[in-house]
């Protein structure tokens, strides 16, 4: 939105999008607990996927407003190539925690 200020236009920021980071160590703990082994436990299959999942999330919402944001569309597109090796990976090995692990986090797979 532009407005008329001392002989100049100036662009009025964005205040819709409050936080910049994507996710606080808080947040994370958080999914850890809910999709891990505990909150320290960001190594396994599990957390990652919902990590990912979450930033995805995050990275979507970003791409809706910038939508030229080519950078930030490539790591879209690589994070969503991790998080599908890792869902097949998953897949292989445990197909029953595959399935409830896709339906917790409403994936369309």
């Amino acid at each position: 939105m532009l407005f008329f200020k001392n002989n100049y236009y100036i662009c009025k920021p964005k205040t819709e999008e409050k936080n910049n980071m994507n996710l606080d160590t808080q947040q994370k703990e958080k999914l850890f607990t809910k999709y891990g082994a505990g909150k320290e436990d960001s190594g396994s299959v599990y957390s990652q996927v919902a990590l990912f999942t979450e930033r995805i999330k995050h990275l979507t919402a970003h791409l809706k407003n910038n939508r030229k944001d080519y950078g930030t569309q490539r790591s879209l597109q690589l994070m969503v190539g991790r998080r599908r090796k890792l869902l097949d990976y998953l897949k292989r090995k445990d197909v029953v925690a595959y399935r409830k692990l896709v339906k917790d986090l409403k994936l369309r797979r």
